[in-house]
């Protein structure tokens, strides 16, 4: 695993915002940055990343039949007692997903140890599967990169199968929230892939979702018959219209069983059942939120994102501690594996699952040992 610094392409801003990548550079920050890559060996992608991947999410599945089915362990994760049997039925019921996506501390060497699962609302999925794909062609084109590079990336293809697999023939609305364009972005992009497996799409702001006393509708009252809705489900449970979802005749993506997966909560769990597992780190509930976090662990909120509330105190003393607005829910402990640092950049490797299988990775920078919004994201290459 090495980065390798690169020439950028000409015009590639241009270029990305005619395919609908408008939120490459973010506050007048980069964000898309191609004056580096990472390059791996064909073996640390199969071995080191996608087999892990695909056995972890198998794990995760494996939690979640166990977890449906123990008001114990829902109540652990903090999930309203209201909601627990609509959780269950939708995964007795086989309710189909999407995607979801895998956070790893991995320096090239040595097992990737699992720091967080998205796998209800996770973003960077435009980069990570057009974008950076995009990159690598042009730049063997262009003469930049050896012809034979290649990328660990079938997220769209495999994307489209699952859209196909659904076998849909009414309207599917995606759903981002008003203001926010990255979120707007990746609803677009997965809105293209399911009208390539033809499905007839529609976007709609979450805000504009509305409920005429028996179903949810659009703004011409019409039936929302399927709904992918880029809002996390702790949050939609405690929303107006969250106790009418379990009652409604919409099919939700992602399904409401990933509300088990969707919070860290789940990490200690993970631990608890697989115990010393290579890709785990020992996670367990914060029983004493208050006190200093121990040297050699993460504090980590059951619902934060994009880095939020984490305080981290490496193995040297080292402290990191990242405000937010997520200090209403439980925490837990994991164990510090710091992200591994090339030049100034500490360096986080985000790995997709679509459907049921390993599909991609993307890689995000800081500045920080806490990957954060502003992180930048930097495409890969697999050369041996």
């Amino acid at each position: 695993m090495k980065r390798i610094a690169i020439n950028e392409r000409p015009n590639w801003q241009s270029r990305a915002e005619s395919f609908g990548f408008k939120f490459h550079t973010i506050d007048g920050e980069r964000y898309w940055d191609e004056s580096a890559y990472y390059q791996f060996t064909l073996s640390q992608i199969e071995k080191d990343l996608e087999d892990p991947t695909a056995e972890l999410h198998q794990m995760c599945m494996d939690l979640v039949s166990r977890v449906v089915d123990s008001e114990e362990l829902l109540s652990r994760l903090s999930i309203p007692p209201a909601y627990f049997d609509a959780i269950r039925e939708s995964w007795k019921e086989g309710h189909p997903h999407l995607y979801g996506r895998m956070d790893f501390s991995y320096n090239g060497k040595g097992p990737a140890k699992l720091l967080e699962l998205n796998y209800d609302t996770p973003t960077s999925l435009y980069e990570g599967s057009a974008q950076q794909w995009d990159w690598l062609d042009q730049c063997i084109q262009m003469g930049m990169l050896p012809s034979h590079a290649d990328q660990f990336n079938s997220i769209e293809d495999q994307l489209t199968q699952v859209f196909c697999e659904l076998q849909i023939d009414r309207p599917f609305y995606f759903a981002s929230i008003t203001g926010s364009e990255e979120d707007k972005g990746t609803t677009d992009y997965l809105r293209m892939i399911a009208e390539k497996a033809g499905i007839q799409t529609h976007h709609i702001y979450l805000e504009d979702i509305g409920y005429n006393g028996q179903r949810f509708v659009d703004q011409q009252e019409n039936w929302i018959p399927h709904l992918f809705k880029l809002h996390a489900w702790e949050f939609i449970m405690h929303e107006e219209f969250g106790p009418l979802v379990a009652s409604s005749d919409t099919q939700f993506f992602e399904p409401m069983w990933k509300a088990v997966l969707s919070n860290k909560g789940a990490l200690p769990l993970l631990w608890e059942f697989n115990k010393g597992h290579p890709n785990l780190l020992p996670t367990f509930f914060d029983g004493e939120p208050g006190r200093p976090v121990p040297k050699g662990w993460v504090r980590k909120p059951f619902f934060s994102r994009e880095g939020a509330n984490i305080e981290l105190r490496t193995a040297d003393e080292q402290l990191v501690k990242v405000d937010g607005p997520y200090t209403d829910a439980p925490y837990i402990l994991q164990e510090c594996a710091p992200l591994p640092k090339f030049g100034d950049s500490y360096t986080l490797i985000g790995s997709w699952v679509i459907g049921d299988n390993a599909a991609g990775i993307g890689i995000r920078e800081d500045d920080s040992l806490v990957t954060k919004d502003s992180s930048r994201f930097l495409p890969h290459l697999i050369l041996d």
